[in-house]
């Protein structure tokens, strides 16, 4: 793998989908080395998941070694805990109590491996009434609050278009991962990492507890606006939409300047924060009117000499047109044995001295077979052939 800064760390990846799996491309994607455990013959679900063509597989399973192993077998268990005598870490996202059942819990591991730090990613956490429930991303989106809150007021809470639940729920656990590490570093000593996906849905919810518990506010959906704070919002132009945010007074002040309209900016519906945000719906009005006369380019052109944020609403073809992403690298073409013109997004964050790099696309099923069982866990072919037979590997 690419020197990145979690060189010379191994993760061995369990489960599969979204929630675990997207730790471990993190850790990949800057260095880790990752190897992942498949089922025999059928793999991760994700390699057949994606919309047109099953091509997710191939960004999530990047910068990882793909081994087959039957887990409900005992001797699949045995391979485990050999991996983890060799292991920093250990990322599973199944249902709370199957590692256990498996003989594979935190208090079997860590007496093979002391400083193990075991990555557990699952609906509702491993402690508490719903533990044991099966939980996906958009269950704990609903439970987090996130999708009550998404879509326009007239309709039913929508979903935001993303998995962004097992997203956040996977990169808590990474973020959880480092700090257990700092800590492995001070101590010598391993400890469990618990990402819930309700909670990490829950940790981005800004003051909507608060708001509710103090004030007896309920947060309601609003669509495309923030409530209260305008104007920030999507307006039409001639050949399509804009989002704009001039919602700081400074800013609403070089906006209505833009606009050829300084009077609003004196005007007391629209001269302060509050004023504006009880004004909102009017505002965003006569903002459209302006926007309807001049195309896209025109209004961001306006925008950018004015100082006022601005963009357009992007997708694949824009972000692959568009001169920023290709001067920071944010998207990364790469060969791929089966597709041309195979590009998807680049490492994350950037690190200056460190800064990641995708080594590979997510491979074959079994395709580092031979490289672990053989080399890291010293099997002769004899033994590896026998296990593969009996459906082990």
């Amino acid at each position: 793998m690419a020197q990145g800064a979690l060189t010379g760390l191994r993760l061995i990846e369990m489960g599969q989908l979204i929630a675990g799996p997207f730790c471990g491309q993190l850790m990949g994607d800057h260095g880790a080395e990752v190897i992942k455990i498949e089922p025999p013959k059928i793999g991760d679900a994700m390699r057949s998941w994606g919309q047109g063509i099953p091509l997710w597989f191939s960004v999530v399973g990047r910068n990882k070694k793909s081994i087959t192993l039957n887990l409900r077998e005992k001797e699949g268990q045995d391979i485990v805990r050999q991996l983890v005598a060799k292991s920093d870490f250990l990322l599973e996202n199944f249902r709370p109590g199957t590692m256990e059942k498996w003989g594979l819990g935190y208090d079997r591991l860590s007496t093979i491996n002391e400083a193990l730090i075991m990555i557990r990613v699952s609906g509702y956490g491993q402690t508490g009434p719903y533990s044991s429930r099966a939980g996906y991303g958009s269950i704990g989106e609903a439970m987090g609050g996130m999708r009550y809150i998404a879509g326009e007021p007239d309709r039913l809470p929508s979903r935001v278009g993303l998995s962004i639940g097992d997203s956040l729920a996977a990169t808590y656990a990474c973020l959880g991962a480092m700090m257990a590490l700092h800590h492995r570093h001070l101590t010598g000593k391993g400890q469990v990492v618990d990402s819930a996906i309700y909670e990490a849905v829950l940790a981005n919810m800004e003051s909507t507890v608060p708001e509710y518990s103090v004030a007896g506010h309920i947060r309601e959906r609003t669509g495309s606006i923030l409530p209260k704070i305008a104007p920030s919002n999507v307006y039409t132009t001639t050949d399509g939409s804009v989002l704009i945010g001039g919602n700081q007074d400074s800013v609403w002040k070089r906006m209505a300047d833009m606009m050829g309209q300084a009077e609003l900016a004196e005007d007391p519906r629209y001269a302060t924060h509050v004023a504006r945000g009880e004004n909102q719906t009017e505002l965003d009005e006569l903002i459209n009117l302006w926007t309807q006369t001049l195309s896209s380019d025109a209004v961001l052109e306006l925008c950018e000499k004015h100082g006022v944020p601005a963009g357009k609403m992007f997708r694949a073809p824009e972000m692959l047109a568009d001169p920023h992403y290709q001067a920071r690298e944010a998207l990364v073409k790469f060969d791929h044995p089966q597709h041309e013109n195979f590009v998807m997004q680049n490492v994350a964050p950037k690190l200056s001295e460190t800064p990641g790099h995708i080594e590979s696309i997510g491979p074959e099923l079994g395709a580092h077979n031979e490289a672990i069982y053989g080399e890291l866990l010293g099997m002769d072919s004899t033994k590896m052939a026998d296990l593969e037979k009996r459906g082990v590997i």
